[in-house]
């Protein structure tokens, strides 16, 4: 009987553990991947603010995140002065980041849709959004 209680423990002992460890890994886990989100989305910020408009330049506006229930979390604002390709390469990049994210941590939203800009107004060499 000793025998039966000393491997029954022994077995859940290592259960816990596994499921333990996992639980660390995966937390672990995401937050790294909240982390490289996150200079991710600085870094595009970051190359967004340095557009300006003018009479040469033309705003624009992209979807911006992955929110769990689908669509992105909202957009982002620049102008043709910058790199448009590297900017959409970087919001595409960030935006399966974020995906794979949102299913892997079990990120929630309030599922709402924002809605994009319908024109712009160029202020101060800025392209501000009339929504």
């Amino acid at each position: 009987m000793k025998k039966i209680n000393l491997l029954f423990n022994i077995v859940v002992f290592s259960f816990l553990f596994m499921a333990t460890t996992c639980e660390d890994d995966n937390q672990t886990n995401c937050e790294e991947q909240l982390a490289s989100l996150a200079n991710l989305k600085l870094d595009i910020e970051n190359l967004a603010s340095t557009s300006i408009c003018n009479e040469t330049f033309e705003c624009r506006y992209i979807g911006f995140g992955s929110k769990p229930c689908g669509g992105p979390w909202g957009y982002l604002v620049y102008s043709t002065s910058i790199d448009t390709l590297m900017l959409e390469d970087l919001v595409t990049k960030y935006y399966a980041q974020e995906n794979n994210y949102n299913a892997e941590c079990g990120s929630i939203s309030d599922c709402s849709v924002p809605q994009p800009p319908i024109a712009f107004d160029c202020s101060e060499n800025k392209c501000v959004p009339i929504y």
